[in-house]
């Protein structure tokens, strides 16, 4: 268990926590002797290796549903009395060109909404409904899970660049509104990282074709990392560890900012 962070027996809930860095970001919380509220889309709870008896609350959640967040956060506070963190990580990214003279993958209006639904409604639904209970409590932390393409844009995935982008710029809204309420709002854009609950067959060959390329060169770029300077993908625990640093005291004085955990990576 690590101390120096002062997460012992804080409550936090982390969305779209039964995979990838959601699920990374659990483990990280449950050594920090936090209790950890996972909420995920999936029924069926995922094991988590270091949590000791009643830590973690698993409450399958859609986050695009109000009653369902509501739920969520009331079945939270009924078990560990309040809510002192939020990490916003649920999300979906469907690559979609704009214009796709072969029609076999032009953005459409049905996954404009599916992704914006769950990456920009669905932050606000757990944002909003976590923050009543920071602001009933004196204050709280919120960490919203943007992305590198958020700030630079990204071909082939528009919709989720444009989505994060939103997110960037609701964390810095925010952080204006609920500082005076002893609230920090910071944000978290990873770069390329190992393999996540993102990276599924489907998500590889839309974004493959977007770009003009196999499945086999999109997967052999994921390793060269050209334009990383530190020349390789980022780790899972390298984002959930950070999201426990800004969500905790030694993070105190940062607010309403998006740090970038991409190595470094720029445009070019």
């Amino acid at each position: 268990m690590s101390n120096w962070l002062n997460l012992e027996n804080k409550t936090v809930i982390i969305t779209g926590g039964a995979s990838g860095i959601g699920y990374a970001t659990v483990e990280e919380f449950i050594r920090d002797g936090a209790n950890v509220v996972v909420c995920d889309i999936n029924p069926t709870a995922p094991e988590f290796k270091d949590a000791k008896a009643g830590q973690v609350l698993y409450v399958p959640t859609d986050v695009t549903s109000r009653e369902s967040v509501k739920n969520m956060v009331d079945k939270a506070v009924e078990t560990f009395g309040t809510v002192d963190i939020l990490v916003n990580n649920a999300g979906i990214n469907i690559p979609r060109l704009l214009v796709d003279e072969a029609g076999q993958y032009e953005l459409d209006e049905s996954v404009w909404d599916k992704v914006m639904n769950v990456n920009v409604k669905g932050l606000f639904f757990c944002s909003q409904e976590a923050a009543r209970v920071m602001v009933k409590n004196g204050g709280g932390v919120i960490v919203n899970m943007s992305s590198e393409c958020g700030l630079e844009g990204s071909e082939g995935q528009s919709v989720y660049a444009a989505s994060k982008a939103a997110v960037n710029a609701l964390t810095r809204s925010w952080a204006k509104e609920l500082g005076k309420k002893n609230i920090r709002v910071v944000g978290i854009a990873p770069g390329i990282l190992e393999a996540t609950g993102l990276r599924t067959i489907s998500y590889e060959t839309a974004l493959a074709y977007t770009r003009g390329i196999t499945v086999d060169q999109l997967r052999a770029g994921y390793s060269k990392t050209g334009t990383t300077p530190l020349g390789r993908s980022g780790k899972l625990s390298e984002v959930a560890s950070t999201v426990a640093f800004m969500a905790s005291e030694q993070a105190s004085y940062i607010h309403g900012v998006t740090l970038n955990v991409a190595g470094g990576k720029t445009r070019g």
